[in-house]
């Protein structure tokens, strides 16, 4: 292994300490920026990951949507599609706005379609290979806002391969650096053969991704395939599939009003691109800027990836790609996978996505409304093995006058303290994990060297309202 590559693996872990407990961490919330690039009418899924991202609008700010190709969609763009779906949230976005602020008007998300060209791959990328999209992308990264802009791919990622080799190519090396740093890229598998050699070329570009083309086998295995798969599509044998299930979307999504009939049936799998853009969606359990924290749209650790028969030739470098996480499912069993990483969240996203399909078309008080966690203790603390840890979730509230559940665990895999885990798969045992106030104690024993570290705990908050919505805290324990 090489050297660099080490001192990463052994740095990382100590520098999201310091970030975590630096005064540049904290509770404050700050819409993310979003450029989508979508290979939408290859298949129904990406229409359908319209649909629940344009009744997200208000939780970032759109930047960006673009038509573009993909291995299964090789000559063609359907940038129509994008403009029918926006076209049906334009009509439900004032009553969208009765239940959140901040939902952009349909005028403006017109404004943000534009589309790449209809080549396939590295086809699309050289000299005098630019695109509406790829220079849209160009201007919104320029943009004079200090907050990074995600780039969330959902098909072929040459629009942003041709941003980058334009920049490359005109700007120096100072300037180049300084594009990149303000980009933060989320790819479903590789869709094309651009991904691979934009990870190569730019081995300094925040990259997620679950690497490998479909041929051989890689959205089998992929991180995202999670968010639906069943006992065939990633092997899902421990999560709850009446959820995902056509008949379950008909009911929930597809007959609330003129965005829920843009939402096609499935095919393969639900809404396979959704989780790009899960994690940017203020529900208090996801940080973006920390892949490896976990959240709805999955968890990821920053290695370089062994070489897999899906891989078209070697990683060179590390990104953010494929982690585990143990979880028990509907089974009562224990699985342990990346697919679990998403999964393991699926009721919450689920009925989540169904409250706010009812918002496009009820009232303010026939619908339901996310609890308000808050976490009355300290969110972050500095302890030592044997320390008795108070937890206080009592200024929690709900909206609509719903009575609450509370429930905290531990998040074993997205701290670095780890212990050696017990028969209920839990690493520390939590008292009064169901009510307002618990507490643990650090353990002193069992524990894996060096024996310090950060243990996260996370506090769930779930209401009973119709359907029941749940919403997060999360408290950082820096064990000495």
């Amino acid at each position: 292994m090489k050297l660099k590559q080490i001192l990463i693996r052994k740095l990382l872990p100590s520098l999201f300490i310091l970030l975590c407990f630096s005064p540049v961490h904290s509770a404050t919330y700050e819409k993310p920026r979003v450029f989508v690039l979508t290979d939408i009418e290859n298949e129904p899924d990406d229409a359908m990951s319209m649909v629940r991202f344009l009744v997200y609008a208000n939780q970032y700010d759109i930047e960006g949507l673009s038509a573009t190709t993909s291995i299964h969609q090789q000559h063609e763009v359907a940038t129509w599609r994008i403009r029918e779906i926006v076209e049906a949230y334009g009509k439900v976005r004032d009553n969208l706005e009765k239940h959140e602020k901040g939902f952009p008007s349909g005028e403006y998300v017109k404004s943000c379609i534009t589309e790449g060209l209809p080549e396939y791959g590295m086809h699309a990328v050289g000299e005098g290979k630019d695109s509406p999209a790829s220079e849209r992308l160009i201007k919104m990264t320029d943009k004079d806002d200090p907050r990074p802009l995600w780039v969330t791919v959902w098909g072929g990622p040459n629009v942003l391969a041709q941003a980058l080799w334009k920049v490359r190519k005109t700007r120096t090396k100072e300037e180049l650096d300084k594009f990149v740093a303000k980009l933060r890229v989320y790819t479903i598998s590789d869709q094309d053969d651009s991904g691979p050699w934009i990870r190569k070329e730019f081995p300094n570009l925040f990259y997620i991704a679950s690497p490998g083309y479909h041929a051989g086998g890689a959205y089998h295995h992929a991180t995202w395939s999670g968010i639906s798969g069943d006992y065939f599509h990633a092997r899902c044998d421990g999560a709850d599939f009446s959820l995902v299930t056509n008949e379950w979307l008909d009911e929930n999504i597809r007959k609330k009003g003129p965005l829920g009939k843009e939402y096609p049936r499935w095919e393969f799998l639900m809404e396979g691109d959704t989780p790009s853009f899960l994690n940017l969606i203020n529900n208090g359990l996801s940080s973006p800027e920390h892949p490896d924290w976990g959240g709805w749209g999955g968890r990821y650790e920053f290695y370089t990836p062994r070489m897999q028969k899906w891989f078209p030739y070697p990683e060179t470098r590390p990104f953010w790609t494929d982690a585990c996480d143990e979880v028990k499912g509907i089974d009562e069993r224990w699985h342990d996978g990346n697919h679990e990483t998403i999964w393991r969240w699926r009721k919450a996203y689920q009925n989540d996505f169904a409250a706010r399909m009812d918002w496009t078309i009820k009232d303010y008080k026939h619908a339901n409304h996310p609890p308000v966690a808050k976490i009355s203790s300290e969110m972050q603390i500095t302890a030592k093995k044997g320390d008795k840890i108070k937890l206080s979730a009592a200024g929690s509230t709900d909206p609509d006058g719903d009575s609450l559940s509370y429930k905290w665990f531990c998040y074993n895999e997205a701290g670095s303290f780890t212990t050696a885990k017990g028969k209920t798969g839990q690493p520390v045992k939590i008292y009064d994990n169901n009510k307002p106030n618990a507490w643990f104690t650090v353990p002193s024993r069992r524990f894996m060297p060096p024996g310090t570290g950060t243990m996260h705990i996370i506090l769930q908050v779930t209401d009973n309202g119709t359907p029941c919505l749940t919403r997060y805290q999360r408290v950082i324990v820096n064990v000495e």
